[in-house]
């Protein structure tokens, strides 16, 4: 049996895309041909816990590295992705909104890019966020991210680079902004009015992203910037919601798309739910 394909993840911080990626490439914990090493620096986003982290996937000598995390023009990420680049192994960047700004000066040190400007920062703000609003706030992005098609075409990119390295080929290194259509397309969606729906509650993420933004950054009264950040995370709510109507819509027809992993990596894809998947 060949050797798995090594994979390093390096987290840096938080955002919606991050705390499940590993687990879109082994759903069921059975994949024979990639083993996965994640090291993370928790919230922040300092120059030396960016350091440590990206030593220490560095250093395994992974076929492939992804450093995933927010603030990508700050200290600790560039220092991490300069780390990344001069170990020479193939290496992409996920990121949210803000990024696009660097996106160039990411693809010139070599590495590859998945920005997904529909991945809002939190509102963090003393006043308003706790623990409690952190945990239900990123769940309602994760159930948008994942409804909408947008971790599923992470996930394929991701396996396009899989594989080219299994076939001994270099990798193509995704350079792409997700802005919304690029993800619903992935979703598969056979009802319009559930692809309008799931479109609808990402382009309201894509709203709630320039709100907390502005409430954390911008403005400087707490009497204002704290009705602006709950604005935010309501908003937040009610596009989960919609990106879940937009999934039952499909159950209602019996046509949610499944792509699940075999054991060799391969993917399959089904419709109705009393089928089996079939191999791409």
């Amino acid at each position: 049996m060949e050797r798995p394909t090594e994979i390093g993840i390096v987290k840096a911080g938080c955002i919606g895309t991050l705390p499940l990626l590993e687990f879109l490439l082994d759903e069921r914990a059975d994949r024979t041909d990639i083993d996965v090493t994640v090291a993370g620096s928790g919230s922040k986003l300092g120059l030396e816990q960016c350091r440590k982290i990206a030593k220490l996937v560095v250093d395994q000598e992974p076929d492939f590295v992804i450093l995933i995390g927010p603030a990508q023009e700050s200290p600790g990420p560039t220092e991490a992705r300069r780390m990344i680049s001069e170990a020479g192994m193939p290496a992409i960047v996920i990121s949210d909104g803000p990024t696009e700004k660097i996106a160039e000066e990411i693809g010139k040190t070599g590495l590859g890019y998945i920005i997904v400007d529909g991945d809002p920062m939190i509102g963090a703000r003393r006043e308003f966020l706790d623990p409690t609003e952190m945990a239900l706030y990123n769940s309602d992005v994760t159930r948008v991210l994942a409804a909408t098609g947008t971790l599923s075409l992470i996930g394929g990119e991701i396996d396009k680079i899989i594989n080219s390295i299994k076939n001994g080929e270099a990798p193509i290194l995704p350079r792409i902004v997700i802005r919304g259509p690029e993800a619903i397309n992935a979703a598969g969606f056979v009802n319009p009015y559930a692809r309008a729906k799931a479109a609808a509650a990402y382009d309201i993420a894509r709203q709630v992203a320039k709100i907390n933004s502005e409430a954390c950054f911008k403005i400087t009264d707490w009497n204002v910037y704290v009705p602006r950040v709950a604005t935010g995370h309501e908003l937040m709510r009610m596009a989960a919601r919609m990106a879940d109507e937009a999934r039952e819509i499909e159950k209602k027809g019996d046509a949610v798309l499944r792509a699940p992993h075999f054991k060799d990596g391969s993917r399959g894809r089904k419709r109705a739910l009393i089928e089996k998947p079939k191999r791409d």
